[in-house]
């Protein structure tokens, strides 16, 4: 800002750099205020990672569910008897048979057996359905036998569409597969015959 040509300072410029200052300070906050409001964790975030609870009533011997968890697509399947041979039948095949180097999360405690599930409902297999290689989400593929990209005595499991690995019954991977570890086992518990939380157990939630 200069003096006008009688040395005199020029008050209607500074006026007019003084409201275009406000203005400008004004717009920076308004901006600033969504922005910073926008980092706070919505009510939908904060229930991602809260327990769920599934309801099992309807799930058949031999059939899956997916329940959503933290961003993350959670398997329960009803193993059949059959089933539950195949994976005993597996251990020789697999990479790691008894979880001794878990992937993203600890197998749980009562969970560390064969089965990888709880001795009162070994038949409820409960997995993170995320591949252990690069996170894609691998098909199930139940049935024994040949089929297509599995070897001829397949015992069943599942085929992770992306890079071939495969995974039995309990969620073990088998051996020479680009996924190092095996499915992670969530934390869960029985609320009653029917209905289980995931996230929770008896310790707390995860």
């Amino acid at each position: 800002m200069r003096d006008n040509e009688n040395g005199r300072v020029d008050n209607s410029r500074r006026t007019w750099l003084i409201a275009t200052s406000v203005a400008g300070g004004v717009g920076g906050v308004a901006t600033l205020v969504p922005f910073v409001g926008s980092l706070a964790p919505s009510e939908k975030a904060k229930a991602a990672g809260a327990p769920v609870e599934a309801d099992i009533s309807n799930l058949k011997p031999g059939e899956m569910m997916v329940v959503p968890w933290r961003g993350k697509p959670v398997w329960i399947v009803n193993r059949t008897d059959a089933m539950l041979e195949d994976v005993v039948k597996a251990d020789p095949e697999l990479a790691d048979p008894h979880t001794l180097n878990p992937f993203s999360m600890p197998l749980p405690e009562y969970c560390n057996n064969e089965y990888r599930s709880r001795a009162d409902h070994k038949n409820i297999l409960v997995l993170v359905g995320i591949c252990t290689h690069l996170g894609c989400s691998p098909s199930p593929r139940f049935s024994p036998g040949p089929q297509p990209n599995l070897p001829s005595d397949w015992p069943g499991g599942w085929l992770c569409p992306c890079h071939g690995s495969t995974f039995d019954l309990a969620g073990r991977v088998f051996k020479n597969k680009p996924a190092p570890q095996n499915l992670d086992v969530p934390r869960y518990m029985f609320v009653n015959a029917t209905t289980l939380v995931i996230g929770k157990d008896e310790s707390g939630e995860a």
